[in-house]
């Protein structure tokens, strides 16, 4: 595996960790405007999102947002959309970010149950598709371009 880094970083890949949890999620760390939370790297999720209770942890600016969440057993959820906003994951970054927010409860209450952490929120394949994602699952890390 040490010659996919190299050739990875050779095309300008940033390397990037993620854990995977007692649950099997792939749990990342990532700043949103700065601010530092814990994300479940999800390639099921559409789109990356936040829930509802950070807003203000984030300094987000909400607005209104036709769309309706589903996914996790919940359907047809009310969301908000937080347009131009900064994210960063190690060293990359995208400075025109839109997050969906919606309501994260039934998540983190499933990983509660199961005795691992919350979470701010989920990064998803818009991510992953932008950075032009190869996932390394057995040397747990993500490399975004």
């Amino acid at each position: 595996m040490k010659d996919l880094h190299d050739i990875l970083k050779k095309e300008k890949y940033k390397k990037i960790r993620f854990k995977v949890t007692k649950t099997q999620h792939l749990l990342i760390k990532a700043r949103i405007n700065g601010v530092r939370g814990n994300f479940i790297l999800d390639t099921g999720a559409s789109n990356s999102c936040v829930g509802f209770e950070c807003i203000e942890l984030f300094q987000l600016t909400a607005g209104k947002s036709k769309t309706k969440a589903a996914g996790a057993g919940a359907t047809g959820m009310f969301t908000q959309l937080a347009k131009g906003n900064q994210l960063q994951i190690g060293t990359w970054k995208n400075n025109h970010f839109h997050l969906v927010i919606f309501d994260l409860s039934h998540v983190n209450e499933a990983l509660t149950q199961h005795k691992s952490k919350p979470v701010q929120g989920i990064i998803g394949a818009d991510v992953l598709l932008e950075g032009k994602a190869i996932i390394d699952y057995y040397n747990h890390c993500v490399y975004l371009q």
